[in-house]
């Protein structure tokens, strides 16, 4: 609201952009600054050259609301409707842009800020996160809108305005709040099947050693004794749990997993590399049990962290960064979900789960969503609530129990509506067990994706330049 009244007061499209980049360049310093803690703590990256990286990374960022900026400006019509119509498809549009552009970073849209317990997120299943952050900006348009007339000597009538005749931004404020809350109390998936046990492994593995040599016996050991104290039918490990490609894990010990989950009647998801006998390797999840053994590949991969953009040009820069395994390849778009323990599992690894278009690809097939993540890449930084965030919105959208086994935290269990019902302290070894149902069925956002929130934008800025070319007709 502060930002939409600044922007009104700007005079011009140069005022309003450097006012945009400013508040951006403010508000994703502060919300991602643990890639400075990536790079550095844990990249080995020297202090100057991480700080300078993660200020040019929040300076591309700020960009994106410093074109909104620009444009609510440039725009023609009057302030009203740019301020209720024209702002919150911009903003939507521009979040949209950013979460795919270069590969897309989608991390901080202002649509999280609602999940899970705003009326708000009551559009999540029906727009997606985008349609959050559309129902978010327009709420602070109308408040702008309606707030208006107690800063203005006189109506744009001229009649002198009373404080108990409400202006009509007011009544669609409350009818947007109240649509949300009634959305929110829509069933839109069905339980399917028995509830299934499962246990989410947090091996709290220091990622400073988790890659040492020495360190591999002993992470080996621990999560051995994490999955043999659990009778759960499906047990899950977190992203490569197991330091080592697959090929070189002892074959005695993946049998013995796997023996221990056909005990339990089920099966054991295991994050670790893998590699081709071509030399190609993944970021993978297998399985092991009493259903055939499957497997997952990461499609969407971290630049920089997991593959090379422009490696001619960046290389050499990467090439200072004590990352291993930096060039991954991708695995299809198109994978289906794992057949395990009586359900059908979409998983998706760390990062992946920041976009809600791609989870969908594996619904209504999938009955349950997974995500397997190491976080501790990112040190005692906010990232992990954030990412737990995230995970929080994917269920709401979908209709669908999310599953998070991570390193360090946040290892927890979120049902359909978003909701942590069970969780583990970060950076403690534990183990979090509980039973979850399968759910069927697919939400408007299932169905639609981002297409319904996109033609939503669409109809509000031809709405806004609508109504402009009608005043100038006038």
């Amino acid at each position: 609201m502060l930002l939409l009244g600044l922007w009104r007061r700007a005079g011009n499209r140069r005022r309003a952009a450097a006012v945009g980049f400013a508040f951006g360049l403010g508000f994703f310093l502060a919300g991602v600054s643990w890639v400075y803690v990536s790079l550095h703590e844990f990249g080995a990256m020297p202090a100057p050259l991480a700080a300078l990286a993660t200020l040019l990374f929040c300076t591309y960022l700020a960009a994106f609301p410093a074109a909104v900026g620009y444009c609510f400006t440039a725009a023609p019509g009057g302030s009203g409707v740019k301020v209720v119509v024209l702002f919150p498809a911009a903003w939507t549009l521009a979040e949209w842009i950013r979460g795919w552009l270069f590969t897309g970073f989608p991390w901080l849209a202002l649509g999280y800020s609602q999940v899970p317990v705003s009326p708000l997120a009551g559009y999540a299943p029906v727009l997606g996160i985008y349609g959050v952050t559309l129902a978010a900006a327009a709420t602070a348009g109308l408040i702008v809108a309606a707030a208006s007339p107690w800063f203005e000597k006189e109506e744009p009538g001229g009649a002198g305005f009373s404080p108990f005749r409400l202006p009509p931004s007011a009544f669609l404020l409350a009818l947007l709040w109240l649509g949300g809350w009634a959305l929110q109390h829509v069933e839109w998936t069905a339980r399917e099947g028995a509830p299934v046990s499962i246990s989410l492994l947090q091996g709290n593995v220091p990622q400073d050693l988790k890659w040492r040599p020495e360190r591999v016996g002993p992470t080996l050991a621990s999560y051995r004794r994490l999955a043999r104290s659990t009778s759960s039918r499906l047990i899950i490990l977190p992203e490569t749990a197991l330091p080592l490609f697959i090929g070189d894990v002892p074959q005695a010990y993946l049998d013995e997993l796997a023996a221990h989950a056909r005990q339990n009647g089920g099966d054991i998801l295991i994050g670790a590399p893998e590699r081709l006998p071509n030399g190609k390797y993944f970021n993978s999840v297998l399985s092991f049990g009493a259903s055939p053994d499957q497997r997952y590949r990461k499609s969407h991969l971290v630049p920089f962290g997991e593959f090379i953009p422009l490696r001619p040009l960046l290389g050499g820069i990467v090439a200072m960064l004590a990352i291993p395994l930096q060039d991954f390849s991708r695995g299809a778009p198109d994978q289906r979900p794992l057949r395990v323990a009586g359900l059908r599992v979409a998983i998706n690894v760390c990062y992946e789960d920041a976009f809600g278009e791609e989870i969908i690809r594996q619904l209504p097939a999938a009955n349950v969503l997974a995500n397997v993540s190491n976080v501790a890449w990112f040190g005692r930084s906010i990232a992990p609530q954030q990412h737990l965030q995230i995970s929080q919105a994917r269920a709401l959208e979908t209709g669908r129990y999310m599953l998070r086994a991570t390193n360090t935290g946040t290892t927890a269990v979120i049902d359909q509506r978003g909701r942590v019902v069970k969780s583990a302290p970060e950076f403690t070894r534990a183990i979090v067990t509980h039973d979850v149902p399968g759910r069927s069925g697919e939400t408007p956002y299932v169905r639609w994706g981002n297409y319904a929130v996109l033609a939503l934008c669409a109809l509000l800025v031809a709405t806004a330049f609508g109504a402009a070319r009608a005043r100038r007709t006038r």
